[in-house]
């Protein structure tokens, strides 16, 4: 079943309501929120992506506001204070994967511009392009993880059915597997 017809069965306080609606399969144009969703989907690995929706917030103060600069400099004491939090996933290899790859982000930010800059530079690439350059780039990595980061930030299609509302949302909103390019929100559009 496809989330879009799951969503539908779930109920009305589910927290993939909201994200359904309003996070998944759209653009991210700020990179500490890219490094963020990045974040959560290795955080996701073997685990329902509900209980990585209600820990959401929890991330976000565990982890400096997803701030990439800070974490990239997270020393052993910030590790012993991740390792400790029960509001997180306490998992040795993906806590050392998200303050590594926050480092890894900030070398690409160096050289490209920024995380989003990189991204859009290898625009075009199908999945296994996109898991072979992620792998080789980052840790904690693996398949799905690199394919659901890329559908929940409009760079690879299949987030929504087409049949789905939220479908032409994303499209509006300039999710690259729509439009062949990152663009902001448009201001007139009332829902951006």
């Amino acid at each position: 079943m496809h989330y879009c017809e799951a969503v539908l069965k779930m109920p009305a306080d589910s927290p993939h309501i909201h994200y359904h609606l309003k996070e998944y399969g759209f653009p991210i144009y700020d990179d500490n929120e890219l490094f963020g969703r990045l974040l959560l989907e290795i955080n996701q690995a073997g685990l329902s992506w509900t209980t990585i929706l209600k820990k959401q917030n929890s991330f976000r103060k565990a982890y400096s506001n997803f701030n990439i600069i800070e974490v990239a400099g997270y020393g052993e004491n910030d590790f012993e204070r991740l390792m400790g939090n029960p509001g997180i996933i306490r998992n040795k290899l993906k806590i050392e994967a998200a303050i590594y790859n926050a480092g890894v982000i900030l070398k690409l930010q160096a050289d490209s511009g920024s995380f989003l800059k990189w991204l859009e530079s290898r625009q075009g690439k199908n999945k296994e392009e996109w898991i072979k350059l992620f792998r080789k780039s980052f840790r904690f990595t693996g398949g799905e993880i690199v394919n659901e980061f890329l559908m929940s930030i409009g760079f690879l299609p299949g987030a929504h059915l087409p049949e789905c509302p939220v479908y032409e949302a994303c499209k509006r909103k300039g999710a690259v597997h729509f439009n062949h390019q990152i663009r902001p929100p448009d201001p007139s559009d009332a829902n951006a």
